[in-house]
């Protein structure tokens, strides 16, 4: 597959290659993740969740805090709890 040039848009808009996009199966309306680091900038195919798959996730989260006796008003406290424990 190798190194392609592709322009930018003013829109900011690139097109990726044919030739890339069958190569990793991205349609139309296809999503991909982008990262940025220092000078490079790089593209990842991702799939996002159906609004089926979602509100499943959703249910067992709830169902699980249920069984370990979270609360609503817990949320806050444990959001700090992580954030703290993410700086270190």
């Amino acid at each position: 597959m190798g190194v392609e040039v592709v322009k930018v848009s003013a829109k900011g808009q690139i097109v990726l290659p044919m030739e890339m996009r069958k190569a990793f199966s991205i349609s139309d309306g296809g999503t991909l993740a982008v990262f940025a680091t220092d000078q490079v900038i790089v593209l990842k195919p991702i799939e996002l969740p159906t609004a089926e798959e979602f509100s499943g996730w959703l249910e067992d989260a709830q169902a699980w805090a249920k069984k370990v006796g979270y609360k609503k008003e817990d949320i806050k406290g444990v959001i700090k709890s992580v954030r703290r424990k993410n700086k270190k």
